[in-house]
């Protein structure tokens, strides 16, 4: 399962189940479970810890130091979950040791070419990220987040569960759960409704998808002032678990809301 030109430290654990390509080098510190498959000219640099039956394809870059100044060699991880697909040339940072020291990707997400996770980030399950879709540091992704491709994310933001980024949209706020953003022509990022087309793929019945609406129209339609848009919310959330979410997710926020 290990090809003879590939380089693997003594001190890298991978499991029986494991295969890996041709010339990819795998460091110390770095453990992988089985089932998973690493491509030829990979490079792993631990600690890093991956999970079950994840697919790394070739060219791509798992735990390097992060980029970040800041950073002086503390010692700081990766960890991946299970299946996963990391494509072409994909590269995941290690965290820093201001940031919490640790980067983390859950489980049965899409990382298609060129995607970039920077140090200290947090990425939920079922989250599709397409080419060239990058974060900076500190980011936190919620479950069945869409990216798609050249979407940019400054640093500290967060994207709530379910919500769908259009194409080359750079970020500069926080998105609430279920959103749908699009781009204006100076490719700020816009709230353009909310995600109907996914949360139906993903069994949300009418009846939740208009209480999602109703909280929309509360934050971002009309002349509402956020602390008015909150009491709003607060109303609605009492009948739905969904706005419930959508109210918490505003209230955690540390970086201005997208609106």
């Amino acid at each position: 399962m290990i090809h003879p030109t590939a380089l693997i430290d003594p001190g890298a654990r991978l499991d029986a189940g494991v295969s890996v390509g041709a010339y990819s080098v795998i460091g110390a510190g770095v453990e992988i479970a089985a089932g998973t498959t690493i491509g030829a000219h990979a490079v792993i640099e631990g600690p890093t810890r991956i999970g079950r039956d994840n697919r790394i394809f070739q060219f791509a870059s798992l735990g390097a130091e992060p980029q970040d100044k800041k950073f002086r060699g503390e010692r700081t991880e990766l960890v991946i979950g299970d299946r996963n697909t990391i494509r072409e040339f994909t590269t995941f940072n290690r965290g820093t040791g201001d940031g919490g020291g640790i980067t983390r990707i859950g489980n049965d997400n899409w990382f298609l070419a060129y995607t970039h996770v920077a140090h200290d980030c947090t990425v939920g399950n079922s989250c599709v990220f397409s080419n060239n879709a990058t974060l900076a540091g500190h980011v936190t992704i919620g479950d069945y987040v869409i990216l798609s491709g050249f979407v940019g994310v400054h640093q500290f933001c967060r994207i709530g569960a379910h919500a769908f980024i259009g194409m080359g949209v750079l970020l500069s706020g926080d998105v609430p759960p279920f959103l749908m953003v699009a781009s204006d022509a100076d490719t700020q990022g816009r709230p353009r409704g909310i995600n109907s087309e996914g949360l139906k793929r993903r069994g949300f019945d009418a009846e939740r998808i208009a209480a999602i609406k109703r909280a929309y129209r509360a934050l971002y339609v009309g002349s509402n002032s956020l602390d008015e848009a909150r009491s709003a919310l607060a109303q609605l959330a009492s009948e739905s678990a969904d706005v419930r979410a959508f109210l918490e997710f505003i209230e955690a926020g540390e970086r201005p809301l997208l609106r």
